[in-house]
């Protein structure tokens, strides 16, 4: 028995995947040239092989976008856009990072994963202590990941290599504002045990 989880947040198609609505923006560019989907897969290959259980994070919304928050700045282009829909494809996972049944399934409406989402009562059944995490986007799920993880007193590590943000410095500048309150290794030196 782990009491650790190790969390991928927000790694959904219409997010990374090439073939999505995002996949010629920034996030396009930073998922691809800085290898998101390879060395995230790698970490969750090294987790599941010292069974240290999976969650996956998703942003999504009803068909309707009744959760939708219509001043949103940051969800705004969602309804407008027909994007983030739960059910559809964009809001499965990149098919490539292996998702399994046995994986947990956090759905969120908003950016944090711990709000009003069942991510605390997965944590609390587990026993988690310590989290591990990583996403995308830094400055934003990564962000509050860390934050609201630290002020529930969970240890959180965050393995630089599988996150980015929509540029290199907005990456940057969220690893540089986080350092106080997690820990960052990256897929290949982290010893997962």
């Amino acid at each position: 028995m782990t009491d650790t989880i190790f969390l991928v947040l927000d790694m959904e198609n219409d997010l990374i995947h090439a073939d999505g609505p995002n996949g010629k923006s920034g996030y396009g560019e930073q998922v691809s040239s800085r290898g998101i989907i390879k060395h995230t897969r790698t970490a969750i290959d090294k987790a599941r092989a010292v069974g240290i259980p999976i969650g996956f994070v998703r942003v999504g919304f009803s068909p309707d976008y009744r959760e939708c928050p219509a001043d949103s700045p940051i969800f705004s282009g969602a309804r407008k856009n027909g994007l983030l829909k739960l059910g559809a494809w964009g809001t499965e996972i990149h098919p490539d990072l292996g998702k399994q049944d046995k994986d947990f399934d956090i759905v969120k409406h908003r950016v944090s994963p711990f709000y009003a989402t069942n991510l605390e009562v997965v944590l609390r059944m587990l026993g988690t202590r310590h989290i591990i995490c990583c996403g995308v986007s830094t400055n934003a799920v990564v962000q509050a990941m860390v934050r609201e993880g630290h002020d529930r007193d969970f240890r959180i590590t965050v393995l630089e290599d599988c996150c980015c943000a929509l540029t290199a410095e907005e990456h940057a500048s969220a690893v540089q504002n986080l350092k106080r309150f997690c820990s960052w290794s990256n897929s290949v030196e982290y010893a997962f045990e």
